[in-house]
């Protein structure tokens, strides 16, 4: 792993033209086996900023923790629409690999001079734009499950190494890559620690329980987040409510107090299959713009579209910011989060209206992956 990276945080490229991208493409159109996705050539000579670098990713198939990614990065704005993945509705940030980039020196700036391994590589085994499309294609079923798809995100693990959590220098690429700031890395590792702590004591509820009303303390001095991995109080057997606000893009919500949505939540952090995660937390009690309604994905595990049996709220700039994940701090990736209707509430104090399930209700789907 390289710890001074070519691209930082902050930095202006130009997208290549497609001649030039094309060039570096196997016949899958894939570069070290990431996709180059169709939609990705509408952004060719534009000049965007680097977001992050995606010098490391998330495991989001087998759960094995973090990945690691070479000459890779995330630009700013650019998010995958779903165009060629039948409308998959979950607006995956886009990895970059810098042979499809030039650095400029702004956003009207000159050109500036490539270093080294930054060129196109000399590959001619003529990419065409129709091998980039059958390329999103995997495998047709002949049993009606549908079509497997192939896109950055179900080739992630592929495109990347295992990476242990306790490899120092991906922490040390954090911080000079722009990714992440001190006062987030010291509070990353203090919560990982702390949560430690908590997982040890769960044999012990009331010992577990005093370790997180001490994180909760600590963190109300310091106006911090509370402790993001509390467990939801509807109790086995019973049924998590399902809610209805109708929400559209462009609306504005607001998001409600974590205790609030702990109370539509199992013991499994699920409502109705859909996993309240511990990134969620620090965006409860605040408000946001709806982006999408998400009624199916492209599950990253098979490449087959996912229905969703009960929509769910995409909302502007609420995304994993890998505060609390597992084996993976300070993932770049940016995934956006999954919202049920229940755990918002329009700003006039519309809250959606909640109905149990009747007794005999079928059980829900299986959800996708959850971020985070």
């Amino acid at each position: 792993m390289m710890l001074r990276p070519k691209l930082r945080a902050g930095d202006w490229v130009e997208v290549r033209s497609k001649d030039e991208i094309l060039r570096t493409l196997d016949r899958r159109g894939q570069l070290d086996k990431m996709p180059f996705m169709p939609e990705m050539f509408d952004y060719c000579g534009r000049r965007l900023r680097v977001v992050s670098s995606a010098h490391k990713t998330c495991d989001t198939t087998s759960g094995t923790g973090g990945r690691r990614l070479v000459d890779s990065v995330h630009l700013e704005g650019a998010r995958c629409a779903g165009r060629d993945y039948e409308g998959c509705g979950a607006g995956c940030l886009i990895f970059w690999k810098m042979a499809w980039l030039k650095p400029v020196a702004g956003p009207d700036g000159a050109p500036l001079p490539e270093k080294p391994n930054g060129t196109i590589p000399d590959r001619d085994v003529g990419c065409t734009v129709e091998d980039v499309r059958a390329g999103t294609i995997g495998e047709r079923s002949t049993d009606g499950s549908g079509i497997t798809y192939v896109c950055q995100a179900t080739q992630a693990t592929a495109a990347s190494a295992e990476l242990h959590w306790w490899d120092l220098r991906q922490y040390v690429e954090d911080y000079l890559s722009g990714n992440v700031g001190i006062r987030r890395m010291v509070d990353g590792f203090a919560y990982a620690f702390a949560a430690e702590l908590i997982r040890r004591s769960q044999k012990w509820p009331q010992v577990s329980e005093a370790l997180m009303s001490a994180y909760d303390w600590v963190q109300e001095q310091r106006r911090g987040i509370p402790y993001p991995r509390r467990r939801g109080t509807v109790q086995p057997g019973e049924k998590t409510p399902i809610s209805k606000l109708n929400l559209q893009p462009g609306e504005l919500v607001r998001i409600k107090p974590y205790k609030e949505i702990l109370a539509t939540v199992d013991q499994n952090f699920r409502n109705r299959g859909m996993r309240f995660d511990a990134e969620l937390v620090p965006f409860c009690g605040g408000t946001y713009k709806v982006r999408s309604r998400v009624s199916k994905i492209v599950d990253e595990k098979t490449g087959k579209i996912f229905q969703f049996k009960n929509e769910a709220v995409i909302l502007d700039d609420v995304y994993c910011q890998s505060r609390y994940s597992d084996r993976r701090l300070f993932c770049p990736r940016a995934i956006y989060s999954y919202w049920r209707e229940g755990w918002l509430e329009r700003p006039n104090g519309t809250a959606a209206h909640a109905s149990p399930a009747p007794a005999n209700a079928a059980a829900p789907a299986p959800a996708p992956p959850a971020a985070g």
